[in-house]
């Protein structure tokens, strides 16, 4: 599994945490890699889990994995997955 997102120069920022939400909403399971705040990797890392509500799987070197459990369908999404018209 590679890093599909890169903690950059601009760190947490708005606009990177929306991504991670992104990326989790989509795979559930995300690998981020610290190219900057390598030092700071220790504590940004469940800052990091905690402002996108999940979970610190591991942290190995200057990568990170993610968890966070795909939100249920609805009704409506569920019905058109097993009706498709």
């Amino acid at each position: 599994m590679e890093p599909i997102l890169k903690v950059g120069k601009a760190g947490l920022s708005e606009a990177f945490l929306k991504s991670v939400d992104e990326a989790l909403a989509h795979h559930e399971l995300v690998k981020i890699k610290f190219a900057d705040f390598k030092e700071e990797k220790k504590t940004l890392s469940p800052q990091l889990a905690e402002k996108t509500s999940s979970h610190l799987v591991m942290r190995v070197g200057n990568v990170v994995v993610l968890y966070r459990k795909k939100a249920e369908a609805t009704k409506a999404e569920e019905g058109a997955v097993s009706n498709p018209s």
